[in-house]
């Protein structure tokens, strides 16, 4: 990989300087595009070109309508520490996921398990760790919408926001790759098929097996 030159490099400089200078700590936020810009004396655009530098590296972390942050460590959210952690997130995941699987498996209608089988084929085609996150977030929150039950489709909404932060998405695009990818796809079709099948017990070990997958990977937690 190229490293960068010109303009982007001195904004690369400037930040790191920045970073020691100001004594900055994980989830703390770094200065604007426009203010960065106005210090190193160049164009937004190399700014933006150096974030995304330093993002790609899994330094920083940006948020449109917050800004850019130091990296955590993954047991923090950036500014708002009453925000969920991915440990958190992945505890309520276990707890909630696979218990609902058999309610959904009883009141899936055709339309809901349609709605399945099209998130899993997008979640097949996706080409990158964004989109096949998108894909993944509608799927496991359609098998919530199975249930037809509004308090069980109100958590996993909660859900689904906290998977949008950023902490979280840094995480599953750093552990992102084809292998694990085409497993995710696998996992996925099994909990998908077993619900077609009207198998409770099956969906819900389905379920379990795949959350403690997704948890060993991002959190490296075993149990």
């Amino acid at each position: 990989m190229s490293h960068p030159v010109g303009p982007t490099a001195s904004v690369l400089r400037h930040i790191q300087r920045h970073i020691v200078d100001a004594g900055l700590k994980p989830g703390d936020r770094l200065p604007t595009e426009r203010d960065l810009a106005a210090a190193v004396g160049v164009g937004r655009a190399a700014v933006r070109t150096a974030l995304e530098d330093l993002e790609n590296r899994g330094i920083v972390l940006r948020h449109v309508g917050r800004g850019t942050f130091l990296a955590l460590d993954g047991t923090a959210t950036p500014e708002d520490h009453d925000h969920p952690s991915p440990s958190e997130i992945m505890t309520a995941r276990m707890a909630l996921e696979p218990e609902l699987m058999p309610l959904a498996v009883l009141s899936a209608t055709g339309p809901d398990v349609a709605e399945m089988e099209r998130c899993l084929r997008g979640g097949e085609q996706a080409a990158t760790s964004e989109e096949f996150e998108r894909w993944d977030t509608s799927l496991h929150h359609s098998f919530a919408l199975a249930t037809h039950n509004a308090v069980l489709i109100n958590v996993s909404s909660l859900l689904v926001s906290a998977r949008r932060q950023p902490v979280w998405g840094g995480l599953k695009r750093r552990t992102f790759d084809a292998q694990r990818h085409r497993c995710y796809c696998d996992e996925h079709e099994e909990i998908v098929a077993a619900v077609k099948e009207r198998d409770a017990e099956a969906a819900r070990e389905a379920m379990k097996s795949h959350l403690r997958h997704v948890r060993r990977t991002l959190l490296g937690n075993a149990e």
